[in-house]
């Protein structure tokens, strides 16, 4: 069985999040979704759950950190081109997120920039071509 993902994030905005997710080329599925949760499809092994605050708050205990202010966790998402790269983030903006809050990365066989989603959380969408990757990491610190 193919293994999936399935990101959860809090959100404080419901339909402003699903709005954005739309936007960004995610499909909303119904059956998973309420008026606490969406359950945004962006692959067929990637899903994006997206909880309302106090809906996040019945799966832990921990606070629920301010994305804006805080890192929790950086959301690497492979594209098929450079170009899709650029579309994505482009998108991204035209929604209403933050388009590069990273900095962009160009080492010719891998190319990557980044955007925030309203709610604060960072995704990387980068394009990679592993047959021209450099043979270990080291060779990569010095592209």
């Amino acid at each position: 069985m193919t293994k999936k993902i399935f990101v959860n994030l809090p959100i404080t905005d419901l339909n402003r999040a699903v709005a954005f997710y739309e936007a960004i080329g995610g499909t909303k599925n119904e059956q998973f979704s309420n008026e606490q949760a969406a359950a945004i499809v962006l692959s067929d092994s990637i899903y994006v759950m997206l909880l309302t605050n106090d809906f996040y708050r019945t799966f832990t205990a921990k606070p629920i950190i301010d994305a804006h202010a805080m890192s929790g966790v950086l959301l690497a998402l492979s594209c098929d081109s450079k170009a899709d790269v650029d579309a994505m983030v482009e998108k991204a903006v035209a929604a209403g997120g933050k388009g590069d809050p990273g900095p962009k990365q160009d080492f010719g066989f891998m190319y990557g920039r980044s955007f925030e989603d309203p709610d604060g959380h960072h995704w990387e969408p980068h394009w990679m071509d592993l047959a021209a990757a450099p043979p270990n990491p080291a060779a990569l610190a010095e592209a």
